[in-house]
């Protein structure tokens, strides 16, 4: 007798309460909220002093690109800041030059929904962020509605090129004092998460620290030569997959001592249990983890998010321009900053944008005198409310948009002084309705290929394992291909886990969700990784002893 074709799944319901739950903040929360602050500052507190504060929009462009990379190794900080700069720029100057040429405000709206759609879909495809396409919708956005001539743009676009570029330098700055920061923390978490999972041994705290080693082995891949301090951070990250292959065996006091000992600017520990032929195994062929996917093979599956953002950010336009709002930006915006990993997370958004929204609104309220008492008052002002919103962000996002609503309301005020009631207003109407209409774009444009993701991360574990397999295998594995294997096996590991997480929160699917398989193939998987970190150490202690 056949057994019946599995259902596609219920519904899901949208939490509420859930949505809103504060976390705790981020182990570099301020990071991100110092460098905005050196950024936005000097630059705009210049403009009062040379009477042009009403050019502080397109300064504003550039310093905001001091909100990226912040987790990134230096080497790796530098080429991602300059391409946040460079997209700020492409997008501004495409504002600007349409702003130029036509006031037609339905035109606009239709300039900026495409625009936000190309932005969600290249910080997603490179994985620019945190704070990824929000912030440079929000600047392309804004200037989109700014009165602008042909003359104008490349005096416009030359100050956001200065504060880009100083905006580059304040986010490399710290690099002169802790160069290795980044690869310091990442291999931190790793060997915490490890510690984690010897302490629990669940699935989940499993799946955890195969992310955050692999999270570590992406950080130090990208921090450019292999140093001294490098090779050591290598070895301790090494040790945390041992403890995930082998949790019994492992000693999570001792990893949590050395992910200590990672703080500050301290000599890296040296664990000496590994062999000294570890450092072969680290060597080209290590760097080696798999064929990189060309671009255009990361864009293809972001077609359904291109044309919900596109549409969501639209239909937000329109509808707020037919209630006859004044910026119908805002709501181009906030649809924007609705549109994550599946419709679940989105609804989560759209949930804290709203709240977040309407007390930052009463926030604005309270801040008008204090703002009102000159233009260095007003920058302060938003200075402040800056650094406020990356403290908070971190712990949830309703948290910081607390603080970001009255600064975006306060940026309006740097050409002149508005009327508060009328701001508030259309701050509050755009904000509803552009919630409202991204969602309903985004319940209407399903990502059904969340579900093709998965099976494509199926099938590249299940090749991953047998290259693994066959390395094993072999009496003499070539140099390096054991580590390669092992490499690409956890990579696939956290693939599959990232697709399936992404798939389970879409609306509907054209099929019921293979969790069974995937369970399956996680099992088989961490499985086949635990022999070959077993694997890798007899074949080191073997060399080691030749």
């Amino acid at each position: 007798m056949s057994s019946p074709s599995p259902r596609p799944p219920h519904i899901r319901r949208l939490p509420l309460l859930g949505a809103l739950r504060i976390g705790q903040p981020s182990a570099i929360w301020f990071k991100p909220a110092l460098s905005v602050v050196a950024a936005v500052a000097p630059p705009n507190l210049a403009l009062v002093a040379l009477g042009h504060l009403d050019l502080a929009m397109y300064a504003m462009a550039g310093s905001l690109s001091a909100l990226y990379a912040h987790h990134r190794p230096y080497a790796a900080r530098a080429r991602v800041l300059a391409a946040v700069v460079l997209g700020m720029l492409a997008g501004l100057a495409v504002a600007l030059t349409a702003a130029s040429l036509t006031r037609n405000t339905a035109v606009l709206i239709a300039v900026g929904a495409i625009l936000a759609a190309g932005q969600k879909v290249l910080c997603d495809a490179t994985r620019i962020g945190p704070p990824g396409h929000v912030v440079l919708t929000f600047v392309s956005s804004a200037s989109l509605f700014a009165p602008q001539t042909a003359g104008q743009i490349p005096g416009h676009l030359g100050i956001a090129a200065a504060t880009g570029t100083w905006a580059w330098l304040v986010g490399m700055a710290p690099g002169l004092l802790r160069p290795y920061g980044p690869e310091r923390r990442a291999t931190a978490g790793a060997l915490n998460a490890a510690a984690a999972h010897a302490e629990g041994r669940g699935a989940s705290s499993r799946a955890a620290g195969a992310a955050a080693v692999h999270a570590a082995w992406q950080s130090l891949r990208s921090s450019g030569a292999r140093s001294a301090p490098r090779r050591g951070l290598e070895r301790l990250v090494v040790r945390a997959e041992v403890a995930l292959a082998a949790p019994a065996d492992t000693d999570p006091a001792r990893l949590r001592a050395w992910a200590r000992a990672l703080r500050g600017t301290g000599p890296v520990p040296h664990p000496d249990d590994l062999g000294p032929a570890i450092d072969e195994l680290h060597g080209i062929d290590a760097e080696f983890v798999g064929p990189r996917r060309p671009l255009s093979g990361r864009l293809r599956p972001l077609a359904p998010i291109a044309v919900r953002t596109a549409l969501g950010c639209g239909l937000a336009g329109y509808g707020s321009l037919a209630l006859g709002v004044g910026r119908p930006y805002w709501a181009l915006v906030t649809a924007a900053s609705l549109y994550q990993a599946n419709l679940t997370l989105s609804w989560n958004r759209g949930v804290q944008r709203v709240l977040g929204n309407l007390l930052g609104v009463l926030l604005f309220a309270a801040l008008v005198p204090l703002a009102h008492l000159g233009q260095v008052a007003l920058v302060l002002c938003c200075v402040a409310l800056s650094f406020a919103a990356e403290a908070l962000m971190g712990r949830n996002y309703w948290l910081g948009s607390v603080c970001v609503t009255p600064m975006a309301l306060l940026v309006t005020e740097f050409s002149g002084i508005q009327q508060p009631g009328e701001l508030m207003t259309d701050r509050v109407l755009d904000t509803l309705i552009g919630a409202l209409l991204g969602f309903v774009a985004a319940v209407a444009v399903t990502n059904r290929r969340a579900g093709d993701r998965i099976e494509d991360a199926l099938a590249t574990l299940d090749g991953a394992q047998q290259r693994a397999a066959v390395t094993m295998a072999a009496e003499y594995p070539a140099p390096g291909t054991l580590e390669a294997a092992r490499r690409g096996l956890a990579a696939a590991l956290v693939d599959l886990r990232d697709a399936t997480d992404t798939a389970a929160g879409e609306w509907r699917q054209r099929a019921a969700l293979p969790q069974k398989r995937v369970l399956a193939a996680e099992r088989s998987g961490h499985r086949t990784l635990a022999a070959t970190v077993r694997r890798q150490g007899l074949h080191m202690a073997e060399e080691s002893t030749t």
